[in-house]
């Protein structure tokens, strides 16, 4: 079954018919202007989705991008489960000087200025500023290889031809941040069982239990 929303064709492959139509951020609906790009990594989908929910590697990883700023202890997550698909989460990172880090954080996410959600089993969003927000789409093609998509929404003028080429100015930039997670990524093994979690891996343990639990996808990616 194929349904079309929000500029994207979305396939069922599950028993018999859905039961809604396909999950999306309400919060995007209100932007006109977006670029697009995609491309496949040679990794397995649990891999390239747990690369979206890993916090802790930005300032190593996106050292000279997203991570800059020499703020290398990465405190607990905050999670927030908004329901039985969908959580959000906030991560504070500061600079090293000896403390311990805080394997808890109390406050909601949603409250801070910069979040990331998460729709199981294979959405994702940067929730960057009420103006500017990044979304992925992880497509298993087998079980090694998966196709990542991403949005750059921008509207910093609110004139849909102006903020449609800063869009694609600024994909660039995410591209070359999508490249520096590729490097990585594909060299990892991609079966994730073994895998020892810390406090910050919260967000990919809660979708591992998801994923688990989920034996017609489990079966699907084999």
């Amino acid at each position: 079954m194929l349904y079309e929303q929000h500029g994207i064709v979305w396939m069922w492959y599950g028993p018999g018919q859905p039961e809604a139509p396909p999950r999306f951020f309400d919060d995007l609906k209100d932007f006109e202007t977006y670029a697009e790009y995609w491309e496949t990594w040679n990794i397995s989908f649990p891999r390239a989705v747990e690369n979206q929910l890993d916090v802790f590697h930005l300032p190593f990883v996106h050292h000279n991008t997203i991570g800059r700023g020499s703020r290398t202890l990465i405190n607990g997550v905050a999670v927030r489960q908004i329901d039985d698909l969908t959580f959000v989460w906030y991560v504070a990172a500061e600079k090293d000087l000896g403390q311990k880090p805080r394997l808890k954080l109390d406050v909601d996410p949603r409250e801070a200025s910069v979040y990331l959600e998460f729709i199981y089993s294979n959405l994702w969003q940067n929730h960057i500023s009420e103006n500017m927000r990044i979304l992925a789409f992880f497509a298993p093609v087998d079980s090694q290889r998966t196709a990542i998509y991403i949005r750059y929404y921008i509207r910093p003028t609110g004139i849909k031809h102006i903020d449609t080429a800063f869009a694609r100015l600024g994909m660039f930039l995410n591209v070359y941040i999508l490249h520096q997670d590729r490097r990585v990524v594909e060299s990892q093994n991609p079966a994730i069982i073994g895998d020892k979690l810390i406090a910050a891996d919260l967000p990919i343990a809660i979708f591992r239990r998801m994923l688990l639990e989920d034996k017609e996808l489990l079966t699907g990616l084999k």
